[in-house]
């Protein structure tokens, strides 16, 4: 059987939660409060809808990173929460214990922000022999102490997309079915 009417009823749903996650995205302030803006975790989110035997379903893909940008992660100090689909604020599943960001990809993003940290020096990672400044392992433990916090930049675009969901599903599906049965008794 095809689904099309609710076939173009997900693919509205899913480009509207993409471009609302993608927005939302952009617009999140970094940890320097600048704004984003266009951003490989934004850039890589994308959906796909796929007829299976029970029905049709959508899928949103995006770098794994997204994942904890998305639900936040709790560190030792503070408890992160994030809202979910069900537009309920919900105790992020990720949770920082023993270890730390690494600090060779903090130094990075030092670097790439154009942070100049005075007086703390610097040293070199023993398995990359990359030069380190002290300011990542200060940030790392900061972030490990408070962790990361929730943007929800995918769940809550889901959530409010699908409860207008809803209310147009059943009647494209209704439209499906008739279209069906008026194929199917022609033949």
């Amino acid at each position: 059987m095809k689904f099309e009417n609710l076939k173009r009823e997900l693919e509205s749903f899913a480009k509207n939660v993409e471009k609302q996650a993608k927005g939302i995205m952009a617009n999140s302030k970094d940890a320097l409060g600048k704004a984003r803006g266009n951003t490989a975790i934004g850039n890589s989110i994308r959906f796909e809808i796929n007829e299976e035997e029970k029905g049709v379903s959508v899928k949103f893909f995006m770098l794994d990173y997204g994942t904890y940008l998305d639900k936040g992660v709790s560190g030792n100090n503070v408890t992160r929460s994030f809202t979910n689909y069900k537009l309920v604020s919900e105790t992020s599943p990720y949770r920082y214990t023993t270890k730390q960001p690494p600090p060779d990809i903090l130094s990075r993003w030092i670097k790439k922000k154009g942070i100049k940290p005075k007086g703390l020096g610097r040293g070199r990672d023993i398995k990359t022999g990359q030069y380190i400044s002290n300011l990542a392992f200060i940030i790392g433990k900061k972030i490990k102490a408070r962790g990361i916090p929730s943007i929800s930049f995918l769940q809550k675009p889901i959530g409010e997309n699908y409860a207008l969901l809803k209310e147009k599903l059943l009647t494209e599906f209704k439209e499906d079915v008739r279209v069906y049965l008026t194929t199917f008794t022609k033949n």
